[in-house]
């Protein structure tokens, strides 16, 4: 039932008008009356009208007055003008309120009738809108968790493909190249920096408890981004705009924190601990989130924030601690033209700051160049020999000159810097290599992704995703087309029957074996044998 206002001053219209809406729709509308402006506004208020028929020319409230009144109270109803008058004014005044349509008095039969069809068929989109969106919120309710569960998994435990990461950022509507940790951890009560029955506690609140505590997290901090249960933890991320916190922040994060951890408890009747780990980048979250279990361990504190414990390097005010953390992230992303220029902007920061102490800024210089190196070898790039820089600190010392030390400097980060993207490409190959080679051995059997990642020692969300980047299609489309060109080989041989040329390319059922080989091919196995 659609409800219907009808406002004019004069009686009979009001009349004729609910006479013409009753013979023409019976029992589809709700319909109240009123002669005046105020009482128009009043009526909205309570009857709340889906469609409202407002005479402009009325004394004291005047039909335009109202309807601004009333398109703050009900920003979606739909107006239909009424007046005795053709007047271009009112009718410009009331399209800029949105004015559905503007109908001259006397109006007929035909004219009422169609204008509610056509109002009625506008509130049946705007539900029918309505109950998408509410159906869409309520998939998104369900599966967001899952999206943020996998951000979450992604930045923490370092199975990061930096395309990825920009779906789940999109998906989840960050927009901050920074943020830090929060680590919540949970157990029927505590005992120092531990907690007690941890298996119990977790098992509550994975099974009874979970959608409660991440209604209460995201009530506290409505930007977080909430993780599953992991044994007594659950991790949060929080987006940040800044690279570092105010102290006052800092404070304030604590203090709703402390509120937080006794909303849980009140819930749930467990209690809870918030570790807070140090502003990061996104690719470094993992160093956030070790910070704010390293923060839980160091106090027996509800709320443990890392900046405020003995436990994190502290910087001097003018040192540009972020520029160095962007060097070496830089570089183990194998961006050589990044790393150089970051490389370059903090040594001439060095030169400019401290220049005058040379000894201090060739020792920076050694630290830097060892640290960039170190990454090099680790990201499967040259073969690390002992010796190999035992000439470094001679080099150095024997460096007159600022200009001269950079060029050293500059050198060796060029090199470990290509030594990182070379390495990195070099280790893919490696891996990719040892892939095809086990399916070339294995594809008669019932292998799979999970089998051959672990057989390669990486899991197999990061061996996926590095095989369709090298090989150009996914792992079961490469072994389903292997299968099928060692079947087209043993076709060609007469003495193998169709079971036998499946089973030997890893087809146990001849029925399956014959539909996969008619996808792949576009005629069945038999088809193909009586071609060649």
């Amino acid at each position: 039932m659609y409800r219907i206002l009808l406002v004019d001053d004069e009686g009979i219209v009001l009349n004729s008008m609910t006479f013409l809406i009753e013979k023409n729709f019976d029992g589809k509308f709700e319909i109240e009356t009123a002669k005046s402006g105020r009482a128009a506004i009043e009526l909205s208020e309570t009857f709340r009208p889906d469609i409202i028929f407002m005479d402009i020319q009325m004394p004291r409230i005047g039909g335009i007055e109202a309807m601004k009144e009333i398109r703050k109270i009900l920003p979606g109803v739909i107006f239909v003008v009424l007046t005795a008058y053709d007047k271009f004014d009112y009718a410009k005044e009331a399209i800029n309120l949105g004015v559905m349509e503007y109908l001259n008095k006397p109006f007929n039969q035909k004219d009422v009738v169609g204008v509610l069809q056509t109002a009625m068929e506008k509130i049946d989109e705007k539900h029918r809108r309505r109950r998408e969106d509410l159906e869409t919120r309520e998939k998104m309710e369900t599966v967001m968790p899952i999206i943020e569960n996998g951000f979450i998994y992604s930045i923490v435990f370092e199975e990061q493909i930096d395309e990825d990461i920009a779906s789940y950022k999109n998906l989840l509507g960050i927009d901050s190249a920074y943020g830090y940790m929060m680590v919540l951890v949970f157990g029927d009560d505590q005992q120092g920096h531990l907690m007690t029955n941890v298996v119990g506690s977790s098992v509550r609140a994975q099974t009874t408890y979970y959608s409660k505590v991440r209604e209460l997290i995201k009530d506290a901090f409505s930007e977080a981004i909430v993780g599953n249960v992991s044994g007594n933890r659950i991790p949060i991320f929080i987006p940040s705009v800044e690279d570092h916190m105010e102290l006052s922040e800092r404070g304030f994060i604590i203090e709703k924190c402390r509120a937080l951890t006794r909303s849980l408890k009140n819930a749930t009747e467990i209690s809870y601990r918030i570790g807070i780990g140090g502003m990061r980048r996104l690719r470094s979250a993992s160093e956030s989130y070790e910070e704010a279990i390293k923060a839980l361990v160091s106090t027996s504190g509800s709320v443990a924030h890392v900046d405020d414990l003995p436990i994190t390097v502290s910087y001097e005010e003018s040192y540009p601690a972020a520029l160095e953390a962007e060097i070496f992230e830089k570089l183990e992303d194998g961006d050589t033209d990044s790393t150089l220029v970051k490389a370059e902007e903090f040594f001439d920061w060095m030169a400019t700051t401290h220049g005058d102490d040379i000894m201090s800024v060739k020792l920076k210089t050694l630290e830097f160049v060892l640290r960039a190196e170190s990454l090099m070898y680790q990201s499967g790039g040259p073969t690390y020999e002992f010796t190999s820089r035992k000439d470094y600190l001679q080099e150095i010392m024997n460096t007159s000159g600022i200009d001269a030390l950079k060029s050293w400097y500059m050198n060796k980060f060029r090199a470990a810097a290509g030594g990182v993207s070379t390495g990195s490409k070099d280790r893919t190959h490696h891996v990719i290599k040892k892939a095809l080679e086990y399916i070339d051995n294995n594809f008669h059997k019932d292998i799979s992704l999970d089998e051959l990642a672990g057989e390669l020692g990486i899991s197999s969300y990061y061996f996926s995703k590095l095989f369709k980047e090298e090989k150009g299609e996914g792992f079961v489309e490469y072994l389903t087309g292997r299968r099928v060109e060692e079947a087209k080989r043993l076709l060609a041989d007469p003495e193998h029957s169709i079971k036998e040329v499946g089973i030997a390319c890893g087809y146990s059922d001849p029925n399956y074996f014959s539909r996969i080989f008619k996808k792949q091919t576009g005629v069945t196995p038999t088809e193909y044998r009586d071609r060649i």
